[in-house]
């Protein structure tokens, strides 16, 4: 199973937000922005698969890559950033991705945590408040997730999962306080699991379960998930 950005479960109660979330011990700025931006993860090069990048793979008459980008879009992000690492230039001629930023990674190779950093560095000074982060290889969370998650934003300060069965995945939406320290610590494919580790008392856990399956694509016999 691909390295998750989360990592280990979150200990808050599952279920969608209910309160006012904690704030973090250091706060870099009051809340600035109400909009979260969308950032897709789409770097990979698909060693697993035969080397086919996961943007590239396709379901239901979709690229991986466009099918993500349009969850985030349905799902209330404003604006859509995504990453891309192997074959990029592939994606961006094959790929149908209407009014998203595309950022590059030369450095995709050395893992989730490359192309974490280099998405929030596109974010700079965009004024956004939070970020909603996806992978492309789970095309098993689409739209219902993303707004679930997306609702949890209070303000800079928030950080929000996605769980399932009590066990934290993605979407993750991380307020813009939060930008920098997750920029420190996202290091190898360990992405912000060390981050959310260490704040995992300000974490919204908000169960997405009956609405999306978040199984990965890593290997080709994960494939039958798409059947």
């Amino acid at each position: 199973m691909t390295e998750s950005l989360t990592g280990s479960p979150t200990e808050s109660p599952t279920g969608p937000p209910t309160g006012p979330l904690a704030e973090p011990p250091s706060p870099s700025a009051p809340a600035a922005s109400s909009e979260v931006v969308g950032l897709l993860l789409a770097a990979g090069g698909g060693r697993r698969l035969g080397g086919c990048p996961k943007a590239l793979l396709e379901h239901r008459g979709e690229l991986f890559v466009e099918r993500a980008a349009r969850a985030l879009r349905n799902g209330g992000c404003t604006r859509v950033h995504i990453v891309l690492g192997a074959t990029a230039d592939v994606v961006r001629e094959r790929a149908k991705l209407p009014g998203c930023t595309l950022v590059d990674n030369p450095d995709w190779h050395e893992g989730m945590g490359s192309s974490l950093r280099a998405g929030l560095a596109s974010l700079r000074g965009s004024g956004a408040g939070a970020v909603l982060v996806c992978l492309v290889d789970q095309p098993g969370i689409g739209a219902a997730a993303v707004s679930r998650v997306r609702a949890a934003f209070r303000s800079t300060a928030t950080l929000a999962a996605a769980t399932y069965g009590g066990e934290r995945g993605h979407p993750v939406l991380f307020g813009a306080d939060h930008w920098d320290g997750i920029t420190v610590s996202a290091t190898g494919d360990r992405g912000a699991r060390a981050y959310l580790k260490e704040f995992a008392a300000a974490v919204t856990a908000v169960e997405c379960g009956d609405v999306a399956d978040p199984y990965d694509i890593d290997t080709m016999s994960d494939l039958t998930h798409l059947e």
